[in-house]
């Protein structure tokens, strides 16, 4: 930057002090509270919500305990391939001749 343009700047910028000595100066708005009291009361709605959700999860994920209607390994990706009837990658699974 040009150091004219810089020192011009700087005057104005230093002519012109803050305005901050109207009567209302430093007064904070009834409205910036409700807006924050809002935003307590959403954030305290959603955790209680989310406390619930997470009451309702299994203790725990393990494969050898599976859950009502729902045998061992169903769905596990480690399953031994040999058990599936038809593969999408090699199709129907085929008895030797």
């Amino acid at each position: 930057m040009n150091p004219a343009v810089a020192t011009m700047m700087t005057r104005v910028l230093a002519e012109n002090g803050p305005q901050n000595t109207g009567p209302d100066f430093g007064k904070a708005s009834p409205f910036g509270l409700i807006v924050i009291v809002l935003l307590l009361i959403a954030v305290f709605g959603l955790v209680w919500s989310m406390n619930r959700h997470l009451r309702r999860l299994p203790k725990s994920f393990d494969r050898e305990a599976p859950g009502p209607g729902q045998t061992a390994g169903a769905g596990a990706p480690d399953a031994d391939p040999d058990l599936s009837t038809d593969n999408p990658a090699t199709g129907p699974k085929r008895e030797p001749d």
